[in-house]
């Protein structure tokens, strides 16, 4: 059987139990459907009544306000309250079910009784004899008719409860009743189908595939020659089958990819470096050219300074290069941080003058010792210190701070921040910025960020900038912690230059 066969089986044991459970869900919903219509109907005839039940009682109401004399209207008032009871009357008696019409009969002659009695009172009244008129009213009224309709209206309310609300719910409750057996049996059913058809379906798919996953995994440390096993002749032993043939194709192909990845690196930097020599050596043959022409011209010396300073630029640009290119030693050992920052500001003390920078250090003696090669984290720093410096051609403050970080009592890590007031980074540029031969600068090589961040990863660190433009730039550099260890106590360096 082929793998796509076994999945329509699958996936119709699947479908089986959700057809089923449908089909009941449906049948449930119908019969739910029409008790809560019947309940709704009685609900509506509840309404009814509730109406004509408010205007028969307005009408009593009417008959108080025009015994009181407060109201001389209140007659024309009555007859137009007895067309809105006859009118909810006959919408009641509409929506009765033919066994309950003798209520419909009742309420109406208790509706009569009190038409009757209001014509006697109202008559008594405009005759003048309203002493007699209130005692119709309390006796007939208030103490016979009202009460009656009271009686008549719990006997309403309660027939609509049993045959509304209680029989809606039993309804319901039965509705429920099956549909959970419905829904047992269902489950039951499914749960054997699955549990057949798993293990059916299981036990001729998961053998080539955990074979195949395990040849997938063995291919995935790079061992691109590992044979792959075709146990199954459906589209598992395809994909088995095309797997071998992808593995002996990049087998095949590795040596001329890698080729090809160092003939790309190769021009890559050649053009790199072409284009950060094109400008100094035209610059160059420029000022030699005019000092050949004018070897005696007072401007004679600028000239030679100035191929001088190319000169210069171009060592660094080589020298740089060669840092970049070649292959790093590395020797790690338990090393002073506040020691390191000491050793390196003598270096950059000249720039910082000439640059009029004030410089700002907070670098505690105390803090855990480092595991690095010195070397490189020197020239790390040195790198970041000098871009820091060409941020600020006319001037600001330079800080360079230290702290320890970590979970708990121990540290984890050193962290060394190195921040300027220059100009910032465009924030398009900052996720290039470690890339090598990229610069914002022209007189830049576009290696000084990039041989900062391979010596401080190559020691266990992590190198982060951070850049607003206008705000300035912080460089900060995450080192390990050795060991718990201290290296030699360091004099403070605190202070600022």
């Amino acid at each position: 059987m082929t793998f796509q066969r076994k999945l329509l089986l699958g996936f119709s044991l699947m479908a089986l139990p959700a057809l089923l459970v449908g089909a009941e869900a449906i049948r449930s919903n119908m019969l739910e459907r029409r008790a809560l219509q019947a309940l709704g109907e009685s609900m509506s005839r509840t309404r009814t009544y509730s109406e004509l039940e408010t205007a028969m009682f307005d009408q009593g109401e009417i008959i108080w306000r025009y015994l009181s004399g407060l109201d001389p209207t209140a007659r024309n008032e009555f007859k137009l309250t007895g067309e809105v009871v006859s009118y909810w009357q006959q919408r009641w008696r509409a929506e009765l079910r033919p066994e309950e019409i003798a209520l419909a009969d009742g309420v109406a002659g208790i509706q009569r009784q009190i038409t009757a009695v209001a014509d006697s009172v109202f008559d008594l009244a405009d005759a003048g004899h309203r002493d007699s008129a209130y005692r119709l009213a309390q006796v007939a009224l208030k103490g016979r008719l009202q009460p009656a309709l009271t009686q008549m209206n719990r006997e309403i309310y309660r027939r609509a409860r049993e045959s509304s609300v209680r029989g809606a719910y039993g309804r319901l409750e039965e509705i429920l009743s099956a549909e959970g057996r419905s829904l047992i049996a269902i489950f039951l059913l499914a749960l054997v189908a699955g549990l057949v058809g798993s293990w059916l379906i299981s036990r001729s798919l998961a053998r080539p595939l955990r074979r195949l996953t395990r040849d997938m995994a063995v291919v995935g440390t790079g061992k691109l020659g590992h044979p792959i096993a075709v146990g199954s002749r459906d589209e598992i032993g395809e994909l088995a089958q095309a797997f071998a043939n992808m593995t002996q194709h990049l087998n095949d192909s590795r040596a001329q990819v890698v080729q090809a990845e160092k003939l790309a690196s190769i021009g890559e930097m050649s053009a790199a470096v072409a284009h950060g020599l094109r400008n100094p050596l035209a610059s160059l043959r420029a000022a030699a050219q005019l000092v050949r022409l004018h070897p005696a011209s007072p401007s004679a010396a600028e000239h030679l300074d100035a191929i001088l300073g190319e000169v210069d630029r171009l060592d660094r640009r080589i020298r740089d290069l060669l840092s970049f290119s070649r292959p790093a030693p590395f020797h790690p050992m338990a090393e002073s941080l506040p020691r390191l920052v000491n050793e390196i500001l003598p270096a950059v003390a000249a720039p910082i003058r000439e640059h009029r920078v004030e410089l700002s250090v907070d670098v505690p003696a105390d803090l855990p010792s480092i595991r690095v090669d010195p070397m490189q984290v020197e020239q790390a720093v040195l790198e970041i210190v000098s871009n820091a410096l060409d941020a600020m051609p006319g001037g600001g403050r330079l800080r360079i701070a230290a702290s320890a970080v970590g979970n708990g009592e121990a540290p984890g890590e050193v962290i060394l921040e190195v921040s300027d007031t220059g100009a910032g980074i465009p924030e398009a540029a900052l996720a290039s910025v470690f890339e090598p031969f990229f610069t914002t600068r022209q007189e830049g090589t576009g290696l000084g960020l990039a041989i900062a961040k391979r010596y401080v990863e190559q020691n266990g660190g992590h190198l982060e900038i951070e850049s607003r433009q206008g705000h300035g730039t912080t460089v900060r550099l995450r080192l390990p912690v050795a060991d718990g260890r201290r290296a030699p106590a360091a004099r403070p360096t605190e202070g600022g230059a």
